[in-house]
């Protein structure tokens, strides 16, 4: 098996896992626990194949769907254990941001050969399913939380791309990439770390337009 999918893998498993929790927070049944996680897990990735044009993943390989169920499972069994879900969800949804926007990079790159599609499938993969998950639940959406998240993406698939045109071994520039993307959401989410807030005058309400 390629080295790379096992970041696919591991993006899978901790997205799922992630959605899982989403699901435990609102006391959903086993039904609510395999939906929260399949869409999580798999939203992303969907997204970018269809964008791409090639073969949805878990269409081509339905072991992703497994790998979804059963994480799925677990949570349902072990959630309770858990004093804060909320907070171990933003940590499992940083590492699988590490690990899926990686992937997302390698496929965009090996599929359309454009650095910049690289990096665009990267944090396309890697966000959207986290997005889906917080809206569907009712959650604060992670994409609107103050500290810094798609760059964290960015920076992941930046770097792996530019290792990858650099010559550099396929896992030599992964792990780095991977490595990246979590230091800064782990750091964000630690340290606060965002950017400046737009500060300007608030647009005009509707009802104020004569």
């Amino acid at each position: 098996m390629n080295p790379i999918l096992y970041l696919d893998y591991a993006g899978v498993a901790v997205f799922a896992a992630t959605g899982a929790l989403a699901a435990s927070r609102k006391q959903l049944d086993i039904i609510g626990f395999l939906f929260f996680a399949g869409m999580t897990a798999v939203g992303g990735g969907t997204v970018r194949d269809l964008i791409l044009g090639v073969p949805v993943f878990w269409v081509v390989d339905p072991a992703y769907l497994v790998v979804c169920a059963v994480t799925a499972a677990l949570v349902y069994l072990t959630a309770h254990l858990f004093e804060s879900r909320y907070k171990l969800l933003l940590w499992l949804d940083a590492v699988g941001l590490a690990a899926y926007c990686v992937f997302g990079a390698w496929k965009g790159l090996d599929v359309t050969g454009s650095p910049v599609v690289a990096i665009v499938m990267g944090v396309l993969t890697a966000t959207f399913g986290g997005i889906l998950r917080d809206q569907l639940a009712g959650e604060p959406s992670v994409l609107l939380r103050p500290e810094i998240y798609i760059t964290a993406a960015m920076v992941g698939a930046g770097v792996y791309t530019g290792l990858d045109l650099a010559g550099l071994p396929l896992m030599l520039a992964a792990l780095p990439a991977a490595a990246a993307a979590f230091a800064i959401r782990g750091g964000a989410m630690k340290f606060g770390w965002s950017f400046p807030p737009y500060k300007g005058r608030p647009g005009r309400r509707p009802e104020d337009i004569p």
